[in-house]
């Protein structure tokens, strides 16, 4: 495999399964069909989310990571990592910082995309999970000043892994858009991935058609919104 330009580097921060689907697929497709890295990082460990009482948590978690690989794999994604916080009691500390750091300075992407953290209701219409707000908090102050600074978390020169800079912060669920892609030609493959998750849409075809009704603007383009941060020195 050829090596990737460092600045063609993206990784999406997200709290659980299908949450970086959901806010940024159809861009993260366009950046692999354009030749960049997108990695994947899944802050809890999935183990919450079914309306099926025979399931275990054991079973739940196995099921969600492999969906997420499947996902990934349907979104032209590198690779995706998990790590193990509970899911429904994401807590913002110390702990987890290092560990956005760590992969902060393991992947050293251009761009980060992950949770706007900034409101609790999004649109009037979505309470923004307490997960998604202590991932999106986290992962900003992971970007800045966090990861750049090499007395923060030293030990992780040991391993070889310098201090990053971020250039660019793409906030999903935001609402303060400023920065709009159009996903029209890859719509189809959005949908594709998250269809992988089914643990969460038991009836494709219901959810297929929500949100082909839902994500259209009135001229007709399927649309992903963000609020686009860059990062000037």
């Amino acid at each position: 495999m050829s090596q990737v330009e460092p600045n063609r580097v993206a990784l999406v921060i997200a709290a659980h399964p299908d949450d970086g689907d959901f806010g940024a697929a159809g861009y993260t497709s366009q950046l692999a069909e354009r030749g960049w890295a997108v990695h994947f990082l899944v802050c809890t460990n999935g183990a919450k989310g079914t309306e099926d009482r025979t399931m275990t948590r054991e079973r739940l978690i196995a099921l969600r990571r492999e969906e997420q690989r499947e996902a990934c794999r349907r979104m032209g994604a590198q690779d995706v990592h998990f790590l193990d916080n509970e899911d429904g009691e994401l807590v913002y500390d110390r702990h987890f910082l290092k560990q956005l750091v760590r992969e902060i300075r393991a992947v050293r992407p251009h761009t980060v995309l992950t949770h706007d953290p900034t409101d609790i209701i999004i649109h009037d219409s979505f309470i923004n999970h307490p997960d998604h707000r202590a991932t999106g908090t986290a992962a900003l102050d992971a970007v800045y000043p966090t990861a750049r600074d090499h007395l923060n978390f030293p030990e992780h020169l040991a391993e070889g892994l310098e201090p990053h800079k971020v250039r660019e912060v793409l906030l999903w669920g935001s609402n303060q858009p400023n920065f709009d892609v159009d996903i029209s030609a890859l719509v189809d493959r959005k949908i594709h991935a998250l269809s992988a998750h089914a643990t969460q849409f038991t009836n494709r075809d219901d959810f297929v058609s929500f949100v082909r009704e839902n994500w259209k603007d009135e001229k007709g383009r399927y649309l992903e919104r963000f609020r686009r941060i860059e990062l000037q020195f």
